[in-house]
């Protein structure tokens, strides 16, 4: 496991090197696409298989999972990463609930969170509307906090909120 590794963290690091050369070209939306490409979404890919290895190669991995950081939000070495790592939490969060939005539109998903991604179109009511054109969501109403969080309605909402949808 410990060459895996090694090999690994050489071939982020090349990527991360890449992508600082071309860093201050690009937006910060922009920078977050290759790095979410090249290593978050390979340091996510079967990340279960390090589960109790303890020889220091969590460490390797939180290097490079701490660089990337670095290299897409434009800290600098010596500032705290703890920040930035709550706010690249988030998008990734954001992310993969719209992934999963995704795979349900596309009969990807298992039905019970299919069933929860209902299109504007198909709404009674709702067909002769404009939005029933679009791939909008039906966005349910909530009157508490806890509702808001439900994946009916949290998906929804970030799906309703990209671009193109």
């Amino acid at each position: 496991m410990a060459n895996h590794v090694a090999s690994l963290c050489r071939s982020w690091f090349f990527q991360l090197r890449q992508l600082r050369l071309v860093r201050p070209s690009l937006t910060s939306e922009a920078a977050k696409t290759p790095e979410h490409t090249f290593v978050s979404s390979s340091l996510d890919y079967c990340n279960y298989l390090l589960y109790g290895v303890t020889d220091g190669l969590p460490k390797k991995l939180q290097a490079v999972q701490n660089s990337a950081a670095r290299v897409v939000t434009g800290t600098r070495k010596f500032d705290h990463i703890t920040p930035v790592f709550r706010y690249l939490h988030w998008q990734r969060i954001l992310f993969k609930l719209a992934t999963i939005v995704f795979k349900c539109l596309h009969g990807l998903a298992p039905s019970y969170l299919a069933d929860d991604c209902v299109l504007t179109s198909a709404a009674a009511g709702r067909r002769r509307l404009r939005s029933a054109d679009t791939t909008k969501l039906l966005v349910r109403r909530t009157r508490t906090v806890i509702g808001a969080i439900d994946f009916a309605v949290s998906a929804a909402a970030i799906w309703n909120s990209l671009p193109g949808a």
